[in-house]
């Protein structure tokens, strides 16, 4: 069945085997559908242009081509702060101010700190702030992130949420996995699972491919779709990319980046065998 399929990575570094393996999976599962290139360049600190001119040209030596024009997060932040108001209208988002040291010596002090896939679930210093002080801190110009408040999220669910995985069946979300998640900062409207459930929905995607390594964070993406009121695409996480010692490639691994390889002699027909 045809699908909308999308590649989605971030311009800040060089593309590398793990990328190719990704870009080749989402055109094939399109099957004969629409296979989109989106750039999650929402971190101006750490996007280049020379990266990002540097994807075209990778994935136009793979062999690939995809519709244009290419989204680019960063000429879209209206959409995510629309979609932070809808539920900033629920009463579901809170300012939290903490620093990553402060977060970390919160939860060595609790012990025992539930676990989420990212390690230690925060442990809510900031949900309990009082109205006045929040403002206070707000009006004087703290740094913060925007954190949804999943418990209050939560009720919202009338039954329980599922998501379709192609190589897993249908999945019962466990919408709490990640708890107070950030969900934009002071400086930017979005961090990555807003961001990427807003934008494939705007573009349609039917059929999100991506590696396992984030299959848990559909759990949390499924319920934002929820809450916003979104459609719900499938999913289909594929296997990583590893090295010899069986470690994820990683953009500093420039001796795995499609540029040195191409630059080395290597065709794309070697590439594909390499990681098919």
């Amino acid at each position: 069945m045809p699908e909308t399929t999308r590649f989605a990575p971030s311009p800040t570094g060089w593309l590398h085997l793990g990328h190719a393996f990704a870009a080749l999976f989402a055109d094939r599962e399109a099957d004969g559908g629409r296979f989109l290139i989106r750039l999650e360049d929402i971190d101006a600190t750490r996007a280049r242009p020379e990266y990002e001119e540097a994807i075209f040209e990778d994935l136009a030596w793979l062999g690939l081509s995809w519709e244009k024009p290419v989204r680019r997060q960063s000429d879209h932040f209206d959409d995510y702060r629309s979609a932070l108001g809808q539920l900033e209208a629920k009463g579901l988002l809170y300012p939290c101010f903490c620093t990553r040291r402060e977060i970390q010596d919160e939860i060595a002090r609790a012990g025992n700190a539930p676990q989420g896939p990212d390690g230690p679930l925060y442990p809510g210093t900031c949900l309990h702030l009082d109205a006045a002080e929040r403002q206070q801190r707000l009006a004087n110009g703290a740094a913060y992130a925007l954190r949804l408040d999943v418990m209050k999220a939560l009720q919202f669910l009338e039954a329980p949420l599922t998501f379709t995985e192609l190589s897993r069946g249908e999945i019962t979300a466990d919408p709490a996995i990640f708890g107070d998640v950030v969900l934009a900062r002071k400086e930017t409207p979005a961090s990555y699972h807003l961001a990427v459930v807003v934008d494939d929905a705007l573009q349609g995607i039917t059929l999100v491919t991506r590696g396992e390594d984030l299959l848990p964070a559909t759990h949390l993406h499924r319920l934002l779709q929820h809450l916003l009121g979104l459609p719900v695409p499938r999913w289909h996480h594929h296997r990583l990319i590893t090295d010899e010692s069986g470690k994820r490639l990683a953009k500093r691994d420039d001796a795995r980046s499609l540029r040195s390889l191409r630059e080395a002699g290597w065709t794309p027909e070697r590439v594909r065998a390499l990681i098919d």
